[in-house]
């Protein structure tokens, strides 16, 4: 047929007689001007550009949004872009109707869509250009269409056109649009006067934009790229090639840091706290974080109730197609009836209602709707999390701001624990956070549920409630199971708490088990508390079952009890469109219902939250001492934004910019005046309490003289330490008064008694804040004896150290402490018992180099808390405490004079030190073990650096994956393990490719019978999901099956009333019949959902239970090898690295893995199975999935990866925030007293904001990936429609509905897919390292000589040869014992000494077979012990170690953990050891309690118990390795006493640190090198002049 602009069916389509303008068609071609006019202007100035119009100022890229009214115009011209959509169906549905093709019907409103997507992409550019004066051209544009569709709609009014017709309302829509873009256009010139004005206005970007650092681009972006995440694009892609880094995300914009909500929530918490000031009420936090953070989340609200609104347009698009399909006939004779529906110049005009019956416009409006609904859910998800996350921070800088005011008292009585903080940073912060989240969920919810209900009413009448009843009545019990989960995770975590702790013991006294083969009764112990977890995982894994599996059964129950009951109460069959549309209702009805349960739960967990936050607000401040009035509250008040990008510095530490936020850091201490004040403090009657209102220290008077030393003496807890944080204002006054003299207010640097160091570097710790000064920090550190101590540390100075450092001793941390307040510019010093951790060296070096000389010589005012009276000698001042109160204040000549007593008795108390002073002359100082101790740390990361390191992580507590699913977020998962790659290209490969090897792995552990049931239940499962449904498509059209054939046997558009396919019951089949097949259909249905909801338990179950093995399997097998490692895999393995095996990865393997592997498997194959029913209805729609999977697969490719990296950073993020939580709370003294306040404050915004900006990234990450899935889903719902519709006439209703339903599901699970597969991925790396320790070779236990042949009593003599024997530690390490040859008599005492490093101790492990003895042997009364099983070898022999090693638990455990000895043989152990009397008085006796590590006890009383502990094993030969090198003089005679006598007939080898304790021996073996140098008795060696062993007598050594 020819084509033809206005038709050719009439004569007068092209008459303009009766005037132009009544022609429609000629208005039609009017309208085309506007849409030619903007392609002709547009198109040229779009492909050959302007020019280089663009900012001067350097900001991101297409990110500036410079013209007002920029949503508003998208908004628009989206609508608009809608509606030409409209006008293009509604002109080709009408064209159809016509006899001859009327192009004007729809070409006008074509070219009308493409110049409306121009106008878009052309003010795109012109506004990331900053070129106004080209909207001109848009101007004029919408001027010309507002008339031509002005014109139009006039017209259609003259014609007696109305709402009635859809042409009508389509050009008033129209006309409304284009009247609107016209004003936002009027607007733009109003604002920027481009044009008609002189000077046009000058923009500058936002300060955001300016700052290169800021890489969150969501809040600048244009709508579409806000909709569709489309910035994240670089990011994501880029992660492909190369990791994403902290550098790479950047810093977050101004309105999302952490100060600027914090100001918005403390304004509006002031704000509350003043209305509430008279009622005596505490501020509500809940109206508080409404008022700041309330309309985002009704924004939020506004989004979910639009995305809500428009998820029932699937169900009912779906009716309306099948419905269509169904009626097709009758449509085409009501289509028939309408053809007279025409105006005066022939062309027909559509009623409004006419479009929705049309079936592909259903196909595009399904598709539409979809599109739009998931994107407004995106963003309500978005909205939610941002604002979530900007409250937390909030949170966090008010916690942080009210922890830095706490009373002292607070912490010190008990009233606020660590923990609590701790807990409120870490737990109640979050819940908050999440229930935020999830909020808009309480509103929206149960709206979705009360429109569902009405709509499945309209469809099925009565039998809609029965379904609806089942679900409701269902939910209860999810909330009960949800409840239940709960419950049993805290109780697994109690018991995986103490399965940690007895494996962390187990770990640190590894070389003491294996010596006193104890190694498999300790594992057995583990065991016994892993049983009792999996015990409670097994728990959890039901109730994780039952969830599942109600989440799955209800919807199958409630469809069967609904469709079964309309079967019954309705005589009128089922048609398929309802059939399905319900189907597909019920679907959307069951989330919300299960997701109320969660939701609800959080809900009360944040109740409980805020009100444990409001009581943490409400607590005591700090008083406002006059002194401290510069209060540290001010400090967050004035934000002033700062763009500075900070650079870190060696040399210069990070100074930080206060001043950019309002921060005060008060002045360094200024050059002193000519003038001097003689009192720096003073103290007036004096009283002060801790907050217990009795009175610490009482009538305080005493004055602290300027430039001098001060020390102030006393007994043990007379109030020396009080009397100090009160002048610093710590305690609370009850009267009198501090003074101050003006130039110290400010100036002070405090020690604590308790050492506190930060998580940062050596050098960091000792600046503390004040620029690097490299002569001062020379001095400082030699001034406290750290020199030899920095060397020792891997990086020297700028080694971390801290809680999450290095650990070093107390000795250490006191002198870094007090080299902290040396280096300090300040006037006053305050320093409390600095000496109390350091032995006298230390401290005499100390005293004379920093205080008397360091200090002093610079003129400063010293004060010092002490024990040590020898130093009186150099007080200028003295104050005396006791009993809280001043004995004496004097110099110490006044006191000689004016209190002889006390005098005498400081007299005699310093002659007893210095006794101790030369007692400890004579051992080797405590300093010297300090460091061999951190030596002994360092071995093994030596060692270790030959080996591949592996990165450590913590993992987050993670939040149930039924609250998770439905919002789409991650919670952080622990860091893969990954070997470094040079080559890009496949270390790319490698982050992109999915670790299958691991998961069978994994799966294998499960055992293959679970495997094999998993999978077998699950594809059975999935086949009978899909059966039901095809059942019930059977079901509903096989009655329309009948009445079609004599509808169709008329001509195409039928005739007759009768062919109505809804009156089946008039068609061939009688009612007899009728209800025989309802009968058997019913039946069918009745036992596929019955077999259904079995399946889904059974399902449910094998998931659970099979992870539930393999989590039982793998820490069982990692136990056994742990535990049966030879020692030098400890050596070389950091402690950490083994410990994470058994805590983070374990609760991975146990409570992660399953879930993801069980959403995983189920999100799967309903995707698989979807796309096979859709494929098997339509085979065409194959076609249309090509290019769809090819866009997925690049799409989880690329996101994957992303991800991956994205959880790493906020993993690594969070650590350090939590860390700086909870040492500025166990340093608030220290921090306050340096008026360091302000410093740590910015300190916690950084760390809070990196964290967020992770956390936000990954965030923009999820929805980046769930708006393309989304997406696809919707092409996949178009594809099967435009499939289903095109072979319509091959295909059943019921069919096609069926295929309908299950292209709905796809746009639910795909993401799922992904997501899933992105959190498998990052899960299985711990079973990766799990994996990797269970390669490690376990000591060989059998040994060639049989248990049995070894005689019970042996080594019954003691006697041992040693012939050639030579050692290491690894065959791939040079020997440490070379061709030692040496015979020990029966009985005999031999000493072996050395210089560090000479091997001595090495021989004590080949002793017990620890070591490889490669060469020679050790033969022990008759028989070479490499012959022996291990467990018999090591089992005979008894050994002391130089670290004294307790176990938690009982005395009788620590002394015979095998039970095997009667109670008379312990007690004579401990009475040999002389513990007994301390035993007896203990509760319980020998069932006392050993805390962990046998910290209730005294080092010294801890070597005595290993003492014990080796006499109850009464074995002939007994080593001691440096057994008294840690005790003090009194507990070593004692120990040498008991050996020469309990001992007497055993054969005893000293391994001494101090050669004077071996002077006595029988036979001395002196090493050096790994050699034998010397081997003859004490005695004979000290007369040889040139005798090794004389040598180190000589030196000491």
């Amino acid at each position: 047929m020819a084509l033809s602009f206005c038709g050719n069916d009439r004569n007068d389509s092209y008459n303009v007689d009766v005037g132009v303008l009544n022609n429609g068609c000629f208005v039609d071609a009017l309208n085309l001007v506007p849409h030619v006019f903007l392609l002709f202007i547009t198109f040229p100035i779009l492909f050959i550009g302007w020019g280089s119009q663009s900012s001067k100022v350097q900001i991101h890229h297409n990110t500036w949004l410079h013209f007002p009214g920029h949503n508003m115009r998208w908004i628009l011209t989206f609508t608009l872009l809608f509606v030409h959509v409209c006008e293009i169906a509604e002109g080709i549905v009408s064209n159809q109707r016509m006899t001859s093709p009327h192009l004007h019907l729809f070409m006008p409103a074509f070219i009308g869509f493409i110049a409306a997507t121009t106008s878009v992409v052309y003010y795109h550019n012109i506004e990331t250009a900053n070129f106004p004066k080209l909207l001109l051209a848009l101007f004029i544009y919408w001027v010309l269409a507002f008339i031509t569709k002005t014109i139009k709609l006039w017209k259609f009014v003259e014609s007696e056109k109305g709402p009635q017709h859809l042409r009508f309302c389509i050009t008033a829509l129209l006309v409304v649009l284009y009247g609107l873009l016209m004003a936002v256009e009027i607007n733009v010139i109003r604002v920027r006067k481009y044009v008609f004005f002189a000077n046009p206005t000058k923009v500058k970007p936002p300060e955001d934009l300016q700052d290169l650092g800021v890489r969150f681009l969501q809040p600048f972006v244009n709508l579409l790229s806000k909709a569709t995440y489309w910035w994240m694009n670089p990011l994501i892609m880029g992660a492909h090639k190369r990791p994403i880094e902290l550098k790479k995300i950047g810093k977050l914009p101004i309105a999302m840091r952490a100060l600027t909500n914090y100001l918005k929530l403390k304004d509006a918490y002031e704000e509350r706290r003043q209305n509430t000031e008279e009622s005596e009420k505490a501020p509500s936090i809940w109206k508080s974080m409404y008022r700041a953070f309330g309309r985002p989340i009704l924004l939020s609200s506004t989004f979910r109730y639009l995305a809500d609104l428009l998820g029932f347009a699937g169900p009912l698009c779906i009716s309306g197609i099948v419905s269509n399909l169904e009626n097709r006939n009758e449509t085409a004779v009501i289509a028939a009836q309408r053809l007279n529906n025409t105006n005066s110049s022939g062309v027909y005009f559509m009623e409004s209602t006419e479009l929705l019956e049309n079936t592909p416009v259903l196909a595009v409006l399904l598709f539409l709707a979809l599109v739009l609904q998931r994107t407004f859910l995106q963003a309500s998800y978005y909205v939610t999390i941002e604002t979530g996350i900007n409250l937390r921070g909030a949170l966090l800088a008010m916690i942080y701001n009210k922890i830095l005011r706490l009373s002292t008292s607070n912490m010190s009585m008990g009233e606020m624990t660590l923990g609590q903080i701790n807990n409120l940073v870490a737990i109640e912060t979050n819940q908050l956070m999440w229930f935020l989240f999830l909020c808009p969920n309480l509103w929206a919810m149960p709206v979705q549920i009360i429109m569902g209900v009405i709509l499945l009413y309209y469809l099925l009448r009565e039998s809609a409630l029965i379904g609806a009843a089942v679900i409701l009545l269902l939910a209860p019990i999810q909330y009960l199971i949800a409840t239940k989960l709960a419950d049993t995770q805290k109780s697994t975590l109690d018991y995986s708490t103490e399965r940690l702790k007895k494996t962390t013991e187990i770990l640190k006294g590894i070389k003491l088990l294996k010596l006193y083969a104890w190694e498999n009764i300790f594992c057995d112990s583990v065991e016994d508390t892993r049983g009792k977890e999996l015990t409670s995982l097994r728990t959890f894994a039901f109730y994780t079952s039952m969830s599942i599996f109600m989440n799955a059964a209800i919807p199958i129950a409630a469809v069967l009890a609904t469709f079964v009951t309309h079967a019954y109460l309705n005589e009128e069959r089922l048609s398929p469109s309802k059939a399905f549309a319900s189907l597909a209702l019920f679907h959307i009805l069951v989330t919300p219902l299960f997701l109320l349960s969660t939701v609800v739960r959080f809900a009360v967990k944040a109740l409980v939250s805020v009100e444990r936050l409001g009581e943490f607000l409400q607590s005591d401040e700090i008083g406002d001492d006059s002194w401290r009035n510069g209060d540290m509250a001010v400090s967050l008040e004035s934000p002033r934004k700062s763009g500075v990008t900070k650079a870190f510095n060696r040399k210069q530490p990070m100074r930080y910019q206060l001043d950019s936020y309002g921060y005060e850091q008060p002045s360094r201490r200024q050059l002193r005046p000519t003038e001097t004040e003689d009192v720096a403090v003073k103290v007036s009657g004096g009283f002060f309490t801790w907050g217990n209102n009795l009175s610490t220290l009482t009538d305080i008077n005493i004055r602290i003289p300027t430039s001098q030393l001060t020390m102030i003496v006393g007994q043990v807890g007379c109030g020396k330490s009080s009397l100090l944080l009160a002048m610093l204002g710590e305690m609370q006054t009850i009267r009198g008064q501090v003074h101050w003299s003006n130039k110290n207010r400010y100036s002070v640097a405090y020690a604590a008694q308790k050492s506190w160091l930060l998580n940062a570097t050596v050098e960091d710790n000792i600046t503390f804040g004040s620029p690097f000064l490299k002569q001062r920090y020379k001095a400082v550190i030699d001034a406290c004896s750290l020199q030899p101590d920095i060397d020792l540390l891997p990086f020297g100075d700028q080694t971390e150290i801290g809680e999450r450092g290095i650990n070093l001793s107390g000795g250490q941390r006191q002198r870094i402490c007090v080299a902290r307040a040396l280096y300090q510019n300040t006037n006053i010093v305050f320093l409390d018992d600095p000496f109390s951790a350091l032995d006298i060296h230390l401290s005499d070096h100390l005293m004379q180099e920093g205080i008397l000389k360091f200090l002093k010589d610079d003129k400063r005012t010293v004060v010092l808390v002490t024990h040590k009276l020898q130093y009186l000698i150099h007080a200028d001042w003295i104050i005396a405490m006791k009993d809280g109160s001043v004995l004496r204040e004097g110099t110490l000549k006044d006191i000689q004079n004016n209190d002889v007593q006390l005098y005498e008795h400081w007299k005699t108390l310093m002659n007893r030190q210095d006794q101790e002073l030369e007692k400890d002359t004579e051992l080797e100082s405590q300093t010297a073990l300090e460091r061999k101790n951190l030596r002994r740390a360092f071995y093994s990361r030596e060692a270790k650096s030959h080996i591949d390191d592996e990165d450590e992580g913590d993992t987050c507590p993670s939040v149930s994956k039924s609250c998770l699913e439905p919002l789409g977020i991650s919670c952080p998962k622990e860091e893969e393990e990954e070997e470094e790659d040079d080559n890009l290209s496949t270390g790319t490969n490698r982050r992109s490719k999915i670790p299958w090897k691991v998961c069978w792995k994994y799966l294998s552990s499960g055992g293959l019978l679970m495997v094999f049931l998993m999978v077998v239940s699950k594809l059975l499962k999935h086949s009978v999901m899909v059966a039901i449904d095809y059942w019930l498509a059977l079901w509903t059209s096989t009655h329309g099956t009948t009445s079609a054939s004599n509808i169709t046997d008329g001509n195409g558009y039928g005739t007759t009333s009768d062919s109505n396919s809804s009156s089946y019951s008039n068609s061939t089949m009688g009612e007899d019949s009728y209800n025989e097949h309802r009968f058997y259909y019913v039946s069918v249905f009745s036992i596929l959902c019955g077999s259904g909801i079995a399946l889904c338990l059974i399902t449910s179950l094998t998931v659970e239970f099979l992870g539930l093995t393999a989590a039982t399997n793998l820490h069982h097998n990692l136990l056994n090898k742990i535990i049966h490692a030879p020692l030098r895999f400890f050596d070389v393995t950091p402690l950490g690295q083994i410990l994470n095996r058994f805590s983070a990865d374990t609760n991975i393997i146990d409570q992660h893995i399953p879930s993801t592997l069980e959403s995983l498997t189920r999100s799967s194959l309903l995707c698989l199975s979807a796309i096979g029913v859709i494929a098997f209805v339509t085979p065409a729609f194959l076609i249309a999935m090509l290019p769809i999977t090819v866009g997925f697969y690049f799409i989880q490719k690329y996101f994957r990866v992303a991800s991956k990296d994205l959880q790493d950073l906020d993993d690594s993020t969070q650590l350090p925030l939590l860390c700086h939580f909870s040492e500025t709370a166990e340093g608030l003294t220290t921090i306050r007293a340096f008026r360091h306040e302000a410093r740590f404050k910015q300190r916690m915004l950084e760390l809070t904001d990196t964290n967020n900006t992770a956390y936000l990234f990954l965030s923009a990450a999820n929805r980046w990936l769930e708006v393309r899935t989304d997406y696809l889903g919707a092409w996949i719902v178009l594809a099967a429609a435009v499939a289903s519709i095109l072979t319509s006439s091959r295909t059943e209703s019921g069919l096609v509905g069926l295929g309908l339903t299950y292209a709905l599901t796809v746009t639910n699970y795909l993401n799922w897919v992904v997501r899933n597969l992105a959190d498998l991925e990052v899960q299985v790396a711990a079973v990766k390292k799990v994996n990797s320790f269970l390669g490690t070779e376990s000591e060989n236990y059998e040994g060639s000589m049989g248990a049995s042949k070894v005689p019970d009593d042996w080594p019954q003599q003691g006697e041992i040869k040693i012939q050639d024997l030579c050692v290491r530690y690894d065959p791939a390490l040079k020997p440490v014992l070379k061709h030692v040859n040496a015979y020990i008599n029966p009985g005999q005492k031999v000493g072996i000494c050395g210089r560090t490093g000479s091997g001595k101790s090495s021989l004590s492990l080949a002793f017990f077979n620890l070591v490889d003895v490669f060469q020679g042997k050790i033969v022990i009364d008759g028989i070479d012990i490499c012959k022996l099983p291990l467990q018999t070898l090591r089992s005979r022999l008894s050994i002391i170690l130089q670290d004294p090693v307790l176990f938690s638990g009982s005395i009788r455990l620590n002394l015979d953990p095998e039970c095997t000895c009667t109670d008379d043989r312990l007690w004579e152990a401990l009475e040999i050891a002389q513990l007994k009397n301390m035993v007896k008085a203990l509760p319980g006796g020998l069932d006392a309690v050993v805390t962990e590590g046998g910290e209730n006890f005294s080092v010294g009383q801890r070597q005595l118990f290993c003492l014990a502990r080796a006499f109850v094993r009464k074995s002939s030969i007994l080593i001691m390795d440096e057994a008294t090198a840690s005790i003090d003089m009194a507990t070593e005679n004692i120990l040498q006493k008991v050996v020469m006598t309990a001992f007497a007939d055993r054969t005893v080898v000293t391994i001494a640190h101090l050669v004077a304790s071996i002077t006595e021996a029988e036979q001395v073996l002196v090493f050096s090198s790994g050699l034998l140098v010397e081997c003859e008795s004490a005695a004979n060696l000290l007369k040889i002049k040139e005798s090794v062993f004389r040598e180190l007598v000589r030196t000491g050594k």
